[in-house]
């Protein structure tokens, strides 16, 4: 759940990088809050797109959270060495999809990158200060 508001927390921050795990996670809950959501609107008769399957509270929650999903997209294909214009791909039918995929799932550029430092390497170089106090 702290990977969720660290995104939330860096609402339109489009710089930087970010780790497999915080884009991960991000994802995973965004997934489950959007399922509850839509179990809502279900459950009480919000469906104002029926035939999408789309309610009030899953197009407000959509609309919340699509610049901090951006975001996050964008500073995960940093993380990879990618320009965050490469998240275009996935207009591509099928093919791009499972590219963008396939750089969302690649281990982080070693060392810093142009976008800037590996967070990877901040995090343990922070466990190894606070082991060392």
């Amino acid at each position: 759940m702290s990977w969720y508001i660290k995104v939330l927390k860096k609402y339109a921050v489009f710089s930087g990088r970010a780790r497999r795990k915080e884009y991960w996670m991000f994802v995973l809950f965004n997934f489950i809050f959007g399922l509850v959501a839509s179990l809502i609107d279900l459950g009480i008769g919000l469906l104002t797109f029926a035939v999408f399957g789309l309610g009030l509270l899953s197009i407000l929650y959509a609309l919340a959270v699509f610049v901090p999903g951006l975001a996050v997209s964008v500073r995960r294909l940093h993380d990879v060495g990618k320009s965050g214009w490469y998240l275009l791909i996935n207009l591509i039918p099928i093919a791009g999809s499972i590219w963008f995929l396939v750089l969302t799932c690649t281990d982080s550029q070693p060392g810093d990158n142009k976008y800037g430092p590996n967070p990877k390497e901040e995090i343990i170089t922070q466990q190894e200060i606070a082991a060392d106090v």
